[in-house]
């Protein structure tokens, strides 16, 4: 039976490092767990943009298509603020999502123990957070037309359009269903359905697909100016949270900073299944390229090294191997080992980019 096929697209910054870091424990499962992967590397973003004057080759993105999975580092920088906005980095990563169709979103906001003193707020509030934000990724405000910045009369108008039809948002409240049923069978889907009509639209979807195919499962609205303030009131209230494209990038980064640092949160963009029964799938850590400390070796590579996790989890159907790997970062964790960005005044052991991945090879050796 052949290898599974990894796509890896390093990119800007911080993100061949981190991925550096990801491709050791790639090896690891390989050498340990006979889990043997076939592994090509390409470019995404700046880099891209340098040596083919795009974001995203043509080629890349057939190679992408053809993957069981995508690994993603992070794009962008200073260097390519004055591209014209059709060859910004961020392009790359948008084509990707869209012409792969990665319609869902998933984004965990897990608060490990070693780490709920780092959140802003009480640790009562934030200890053992286990959340998951849905978001639908590939359509509404961010990709509605018309869109652009137009002259009316003597000034500049900006234009962009929220837009969403029946089965877009179907699609992605059947993923926030059947991932519930995996969780803790609780869904809460956010919109503002008080003041637009693709809030109506989408609650009416929503509610629709839940009482016909998932009647099982717990199902509550809120607004989601509501749910970004409940999200730091009790965030513990929420199992999955189903929203959409706007929203949910402004509500998984609320959630994000609830678990103390951006350089913990995975992320897994999940399309539909291909002809191996695989979901087309990206996997990308939420923190940007940080090239303030790029090539610095201060980087965390946890979220991207759990990327890889959700990967093992929801493409290869590896939930015990996945386990392995989020309980060996909880293991570093739990015995001090810190980047610079998880080193607060109880101390810890300082480490580097490097040294974490060593530590997590460690801790996945120790578990065997």
């Amino acid at each position: 039976m052949a290898n599974p096929k990894l796509l890896i697209l390093a990119g800007d910054g911080i993100g061949p490092e981190v991925m550096a870091e990801v491709k050791k424990i790639i090896g690891w499962f390989g050498a340990k767990r006979g889990m043997g992967f076939d592994v090509e590397d390409d470019l995404v973003g700046g880099c891209a943009y340098d040596k083919y004057g795009t974001p995203l080759h043509d080629d890349t993105m057939a190679k992408a298509q053809a993957a069981d999975a995508v690994l993603l580092g992070a794009v962008g920088g200073p260097k390519y603020d004055n591209l014209d906005f059709s060859v910004k980095p961020e392009r790359g990563l948008l084509r990707l999502r869209k012409e792969m169709d990665l319609f869902s979103n998933l984004r965990p906001a897990q608060c490990f123990d070693a780490l709920a003193d780092f959140s802003s707020l009480k640790k009562d509030v934030v200890a053992g957070l286990d959340i998951m934000i849905v978001r639908e990724l590939t359509s509404g405000v961010y990709f509605g037309e018309p869109r652009g910045i137009f002259t009316e009369g003597n000034e500049r108008v900006g234009i962009n359009t929220q837009r969403y039809t029946e089965s877009e948002v179907a699609r992605v409240a059947r993923s926030a269903f059947e991932l519930a049923r995996r969780r803790n069978n609780k869904v809460c889907s956010m919109e503002k359905a008080n003041v637009m009509e693709s809030g109506i639209l989408w609650r009416e979807v929503v509610q629709k697909i839940h009482d016909e195919e998932y009647p099982d499962v717990q199902l509550s609205h809120m607004y989601a100016d509501n749910g970004a303030m409940q999200l730091v009131r009790w965030p513990k209230q929420f199992d999955v949270i189903v929203t959409d494209n706007l929203f949910g990038d402004l509500l998984s980064d609320c959630a994000a900073m609830l678990t103390g640092s951006l350089g913990m949160l995975p992320s897994a963009s999940l399309g539909a299944p291909m002809a191996n029964g695989r979901p087309k799938a990206l996997y990308e850590p939420v923190h940007g390229s940080a090239p303030d400390i790029a090539g610095q070796g201060k980087a965390n590579p946890i979220a991207c090294v759990l990327s890889f996790a959700m990967a093992l989890r929801y493409s290869f159907d590896q939930g015990a191997e996945a386990d392995r790997l989020e309980k060996a970062v909880e293991k570093v964790l739990a015995d001090g080992v810190r980047t610079a960005d998880l080193m607060g005044p109880e101390g810890g052991v300082p480490v580097s980019t490097g040294q974490m991945g060593d530590a997590i090879l460690a801790a996945l050796d120790a578990s065997l």
